[in-house]
């Protein structure tokens, strides 16, 4: 609700069987990464690869532009993984058909692996979470009022009170 993200659409997997990431690259975004690692590319290749488009580009040019700003959101916001600087291509496979993407359960994926990788920092060893940590952050300010910051006076705007 928070993220405008839908959770009773259809059901959104992530898991894929193999497949050859660079081909799938090449034909949906008509680029192939410097490196894949098993299906996860860095985010900073995608955004040296996909600049802002001007006006003058082709609607192919603008379409892959979308995806990779929409992989880019899900990379860095929506999924983060661990070492925040990679993002897997099997979200890439799901932006085939913008018609279809907008129709898919994406907040149920965000909030499954939130709460997966909630059950895992339980664990003694573990330092890092990956996951949409600002939904975790404001649950932990609506539930534990005691975490948010204390302002003890309140915002003036000196432009607005003149």
């Amino acid at each position: 609700l928070q993220l405008g993200l839908l959770v009773d659409g259809s059901v959104l997997t992530g898991s894929v069987q193999s497949a050859d990431w660079r081909v799938i690259c090449y034909d949906l975004l008509g680029v192939i990464p410097n490196n894949t690692y098993g299906g996860w590319v860095e985010m900073a290749w995608l955004r040296n690869t996909f600049p802002e488009r001007g006006n003058d580009s082709t609607e192919v040019e603008r379409i892959r532009y979308v995806q990779a700003y929409i992989l880019e959101i899900i990379g860095s916001y929506l999924m983060l993984d661990l070492s925040r600087n990679l993002l897997h291509l099997r979200w890439l496979l799901k932006l085939v058909d913008f018609r279809a993407a907008g129709e898919l359960s994406w907040g149920s994926v965000v909030l499954a692996t939130l709460y997966l990788e909630m059950c895992r920092a339980t664990k003694p060893n573990k330092a890092k979470i990956r996951g949409c940590l600002s939904l975790l952050q404001s649950w932990a300010r609506f539930r534990f009022p005691f975490l948010c910051p204390r302002v003890n006076h309140p915002y003036t705007f000196p432009l607005i009170s003149r």
